[in-house]
């Protein structure tokens, strides 16, 4: 298991709910404030709160609050944890794929 698997879970519970997906694209384009990223759900707003707060708890997002505004905004490289993972995966599926691409030039060749 990776040294990182925590920090992983973490990000994968938080990436788990489509509306908190539905956040972190909104936020990939630019910080927003609460109420600009609740307007597209139709949930109060304490529940969107929630949201947030599972996703700050993950490290994906962080928030300042200037007065009675609180903005949000992706936290820089917060998915790179996923991004490792997810290219550790790949490398041996891929390295099947090329002994099975290998394995099927041979036989092919030798009918």
């Amino acid at each position: 298991m990776p040294k990182y698997h925590d920090e992983l879970d973490a990000v994968l519970r938080a990436l788990a709910d489509p509306t908190r997906r539905a956040v972190v694209e909104r936020l990939a384009k630019s910080p927003a404030v609460v109420s600009e990223l609740a307007a597209p759900f139709s949930m109060a707003l304490p529940s969107l709160m929630q949201h947030l707060r599972v996703l700050e708890d993950a490290g994906v997002v962080t928030s300042q609050k200037h007065g009675r505004v609180r903005t949000v905004s992706l936290h820089p490289g917060a998915l790179d944890v996923l991004h490792l993972w997810l290219g550790e995966q790949r490398t041996p599926a891929e390295r099947q794929a090329d002994r099975l691409g290998i394995h099927l030039i041979r036989t092919t060749k030798e009918h």
